[in-house]
């Protein structure tokens, strides 16, 4: 948790208030409110809203539960809840229900309840996003775009610029990667938001249907055409016609759309009459239409009447650092509609960031919903994931700790590591000690590239402790200060 965040601790058992109490402070917690002071906090919070407070923990083994939820959700509007126990939640609402991101066994084990903290943060940070998207007219438009990485923001900007604008757009991108959701929200937030959105998949329609599928026939006009039908250009007369992979649509069918795009007129197939087309055309495709224009598969003008606004969308290896953020909508979607949850522990997620993900998002979204249905409300490990996604090393966090392994002083935490082994002749414990916290300091430097508040967040220390430890083992000289 970042030091600008207190966590709550709510619990009539003074021993039991203890207990978390110091597993918190054990972990690194360094701001952790109980007692007394946590209930005057939450009485105190000014029109029902918390900028610093980031869980609360709540004792579940005990009577009055559901009331302290009602009570803590009324207060502290988007804070996650963390329960000790499995109590029964009666009369809560969906929403107050919902906010009890994790329910924990007594005693708590460390590795579970360090992930849970990590939830919650996520849970906290998503929630504060979404409330500058309501406070900002033109991001709050876009909330099927799940990410913070630079390439998802582009993307945002983009539809932004775009959106009220009646041009032709094109998307591009892999196969997966949510190009149809670009395309809907660039209608819904046009000024053609109250008129139809009508998409066509061009390479699943046979070449000889086409041409029908999109401007309609009359009856007679072939053989089987025994009524008229209306096409997919008068369906979204106008709104807008998302061309899906363009890329597939023969020839002879691109130069009747070109010159829709020109003309904005078109005939039904069969038929002398000529209506007029107030649409907004967006195409997509996963293919490289230039390759295909040199190719002579598609047709140049085509291309440039339909790449007014172009706008790509990255391929999810390209923004591996949305994928706890994705995975976190995806779970929270099936819980709303009532398919299953399931939950992951850190190393799950570093080993799904480490796929190269061809699918995309659609291929992320299809693992979360087998994984529902094969663990069902389970929390997932790499070993339970399918072995192509498995690219590090799990461990059993249910084994057996032997009691000596434990830090002395921390009553109701299981789940360790296993216990070191003390060498034969003996060992120096301090060096032993100061060249383990140098090593772990070093890595998490190293992965944080380098920035020392990252690293200071990897290792739930304060970034001032960091600066001075650096300087004690001399991994770098002043530049963690300026970094």
């Amino acid at each position: 948790m970042s030091d600008n965040n207190k966590v709550l601790v709510l619990s009539e058992d003074s021993s039991r208030r203890r207990d978390i109490t110091t597993i918190l402070e054990f972990i690194g917690e360094e701001q952790v409110i109980s007692g007394d002071e946590a209930l005057a906090l939450l009485s105190t919070q000014p029109d029902g809203i918390s900028t610093d407070i980031a869980v609360v923990v709540i004792n579940g083994e005990e009577s009055g539960v559901s009331e302290t939820v009602v009570a803590v959700c009324k207060a502290l509007p988007g804070v996650p809840l963390l329960m000790v126990g499995h109590p029964d939640l009666k009369g809560l609402s969906e929403d107050d229900a919902a906010r009890v991101i994790v329910r924990m066994e007594w005693p708590l084990n460390y590795t579970k309840f360090v992930d849970s903290l990590y939830r919650a943060q996520i849970y906290r940070e998503q929630f504060s996003r979404s409330r500058e998207r309501g406070q900002q007219r033109g991001l709050q438009l876009f909330r099927s775009l799940v990410g913070t990485s630079r390439k998802v923001q582009q993307v945002r900007q983009l539809m932004e610029q775009v959106a009220d604008k009646d041009v032709s757009v094109l998307i591009t991108g892999e196969s997966g990667t949510g190009k149809e959701v670009v395309a809907r929200n660039l209608h819904y937030h046009s000024s053609r938001r109250d008129k139809p959105f009508v998409p066509v998949n061009c390479g699943a329609i046979p070449a000889e249907l086409l041409e029908s599928e999109l401007f309609g026939h009359e009856k007679g006009a072939f053989t089987g055409a025994i009524t008229a039908r209306v096409g997919r250009f008068e369906m979204a007369e106008g709104g807008t016609l998302f061309l899906d992979e363009i890329g597939d649509m023969p020839l002879n069918m691109q130069v009747k759309i070109l010159r829709v795009l020109q003309e904005r007129t078109f005939e039904r197939v069969g038929s002398n009459r000529t209506l007029s087309a107030d649409v907004r055309v967006i195409a997509a495709t996963h293919k490289h239409l230039e390759d295909m224009i040199e190719a002579g598969d598609f047709r140049e003008d085509l291309y440039y009447r339909l790449n007014v606004f172009p706008i790509e969308m990255p391929a999810l290896r390209e923004r591996v650092e949305d994928i706890p953020l994705l995975l976190n909508e995806l779970i929270a979607r099936m819980e709303k509609e009532k398919r299953g949850s399931l939950r992951m522990n850190s190393a799950a997620i570093m080993s799904l960031c480490h796929h190269d993900w061809p699918g995309n998002v659609r291929e992320l979204a299809n693992l979360v919903e087998r994984l529902a249905i094969m663990h069902p409300y389970g929390v997932i490990g790499v070993q339970e994931l399918p072995k192509k996604f498995r690219y590090v090393d799990d461990y059993d966090e249910n084994r057996p700790v032997e009691d000596s392994g434990m830090p002395p002083g921390i009553p109701g935490l299981v789940g360790l590591d296993a216990p070191a082994l003390l060498p034969v002749n003996g060992i120096n414990l301090k060096d032993y000690l100061s060249n383990l916290e140098k090593q772990l300091i070093q890595q998490a430097l190293d992965e944080a590239g380098g920035v020392v508040a990252r690293a200071a967040e990897k290792l739930r220390i304060r970034r001032t402790t960091l600066v001075e430890k650096v300087r004690k083992y001399g991994l770098r000289e002043e530049e963690p200060e300026d970094s």
